[in-house]
């Protein structure tokens, strides 16, 4: 919490004076030692409390962080309580359209209100009277869909929330209601609700170097998304969480195989593959062409899945730190274990302005511009949000670089000053005749 302070109170200094004053700088220094000194005390390490960190042959499992990242059974029965009480309430119209923006505020609202929101999408996209989905059997399956996301920073329930809300929004803005059909739609929405299911705050670059369970089972292929899918299926497997009971064989087979489809496009490593795609079939695309479709459908969840950067800053930043929170444990995990360190993930290497700079230049704003050269009217409601966060990290970039070149300023003032100290001290041990030139 000091730590967060500190870094809060420099933010704003050096927007504000363009420079961090020395006693700034002794505070962090304080901060740093401070968390040096805890950090090495075994029993008081956040590491130590998951893991024995004692020498030997015995390696725990790689899952050992999962125990502690469970929900716990009072916690999921406490919510589920509360929304099953809210479920029925009716939901305001201004709440309803402000729930299709990408300006919506996902932190103003508890999760058993975040179920009902996710409730209300799935009622006014028309898919409980389309696909006679009975109420309780979408609040067992949004509640099951709750219970397996973990208690982790970043993908999380709100992530999951987040990412469907954006999804939503965007079935609104481009119309797509009046250009793909309800089956599709439904894939869409469901593929956000369920892409990062039992996600345990490790991506697959660890899983594969580390041997998961996951990287073992599905061949180092996709390992996260691939479990996403899986434990999807578990939930609809069930039939009072099975949204789809009511659906043909033909109609489940085809959102089983779009829902894979889609979640499996959220693994970044195939982000080029699918964009050239896209890009490919864009000058030419048919909405009644099924693959153009299937493209399209992979783009939205991809642009859904990293969309926190079109939301206002008091929405997104939070996020973003979220997200560092998760890359740092990872990478100190990965040092912890002798693994490959994951370079954006280091926190030694990577700040909060240089993590996203880079991402919002060659990864987000590429990806929004070729959707938005299909639906022009994204401009205003995605990319220009996109532009202004890159500029405001830029900005923090240049700061926390003039930051740096004024600490080591300061600190090789410090090193001088030390040294001519220590030679004046010198001179006055040595006496005044160790100053005077020798005579022959």
């Amino acid at each position: 919490m000091c730590e967060l302070r500190l870094q809060s109170l420099e933010k704003k200094i050096l927007f504000e004076a363009g420079e961090t004053p020395a006693v700034v700088y002794e505070m962090k220094k304080q901060v740093d030692s401070f968390r040096e000194k805890l950090e090495s005390v075994e029993h008081l390490s956040w590491l130590g409390l998951f893991k024995d960190l004692s020498e030997g042959t015995h390696k725990p499992s790689p899952f050992y962080h999962k125990r502690a990242l469970r929900k716990t059974r009072e916690e999921c029965e406490h919510v589920r309580e509360k929304f099953l009480q809210m479920s029925s309430l009716e939901v305001s119209e201004g709440v309803r359209q402000y729930l299709k923006t990408p300006t919506f505020d996902n932190w103003q609202w508890e999760d058993a209100e975040i179920m009902v929101l996710l409730q209300v999408m799935y009622t006014d996209l028309d898919f409980i009277a389309t696909f006679n989905i009975e109420p309780e059997v979408l609040q067992q399956f949004l509640f099951e869909v709750y219970r397996r996301y973990n208690n982790i920073p970043f993908h999380n329930f709100k992530h999951c929330f987040c990412v469907t809300q954006m999804m939503y929004g965007l079935i609104w803005l481009t119309d797509l209601k009046s250009k793909m059909d309800s089956v599709d739609l439904l894939i869409m929405l469901t593929s956000a609700v369920c892409h990062d299911l039992d996600h345990t705050g490790y991506n697959n670059v660890y899983q594969i170097n580390a041997q998961t369970e996951l990287a073992l089972r599905y061949n180092d292929i996709s390992p996260l998304e691939n479990h996403h899918c899986a434990v999807a299926f578990e939930i609809l497997e069930r039939t009072e969480s099975n949204i789809f009971r009511n659906l043909s064989m033909d109609q489940y087979k085809r959102i089983r195989e779009g829902i894979i489809k889609c979640i499996l496009a959220t693994d970044m490593t195939r982000h080029n593959e699918i964009l050239n795609k896209f890009k490919l079939i864009l000058p030419a695309f048919d909405f009644t062409n099924k693959d153009h479709r299937d493209v399209l459908m992979m783009i939205l969840i991809k642009v859904s899945d990293i969309s926190n950067e079109a939301r206002p800053m008091e929405v997104a930043e939070p996020w973003l730190d979220c997200l560092l929170q998760e890359f740092y444990n990872q990478s100190d995990v990965e040092k912890l274990e002798g693994l490959p360190v994951t370079p954006f993930m280091d926190r030694d290497k990577v700040t909060k302005p240089s993590s996203q700079t880079g991402f919002i230049r060659f990864v987000l704003l590429p990806l929004f511009i070729e959707l938005a050269n299909l639906f022009p009217c994204l401009e205003h409601h995605i990319i220009d949000p996109v532009r202004k966060a890159l500029d405001y990290y830029t900005e923090m970039e240049k700061a926390l670089e003039r930051e740096k070149k004024n600490w080591a300023q300061s600190e090789n003032a410090a090193k001088s000053k030390e040294a001519a100290v220590g030679r004046q001290d010198s001179q006055t041990e040595a006496g005044p005749e160790a100053s005077k030139p020798d005579i022959q």
